[in-house]
């Protein structure tokens, strides 16, 4: 069915075009045809939906590691607050933050 939708609208700017150019002569005709079945499938493409992505399924291999801290996605989602480091193996700050010339110590 959507094979017959993208060709429909092919057919549709094709025929349009030609209907435009009715009084050029058949190499203007050809080009405007030409530019008509490419407006068509882009129209016809983006209705039909001819090139979207299938969402894909999650292999239960996978989903069962999501929200463990060690996939990619778990990664991807946490690398702000992680810095890119694994789970629990953040590196932990210093607790004295110098500010100035005095180290952290009062004088």
């Amino acid at each position: 069915m959507r094979k017959l939708i993208f060709i429909g609208f092919v057919a549709a700017g094709m025929a349009l075009a030609l209907i435009f150019g009715i009084k050029e002569d058949w190499g203007t005709r050809l080009v405007l045809m030409f530019f008509g079945a490419v407006a068509g499938g882009a129209v016809g493409g983006a209705l039909s939906g001819i090139g979207r992505q299938a969402k894909r399924k999650p292999s239960p291999e996978i989903d069962a590691l999501r929200g463990h801290g060690t996939a990619d996605e778990d990664r991807m989602d946490n690398y702000w607050r992680d810095e890119d480091y694994p789970p629990f193996m953040k590196p932990a700050s210093p607790d004295i933050k110098t500010h100035g010339g005095t180290g952290g110590m009062l004088e």
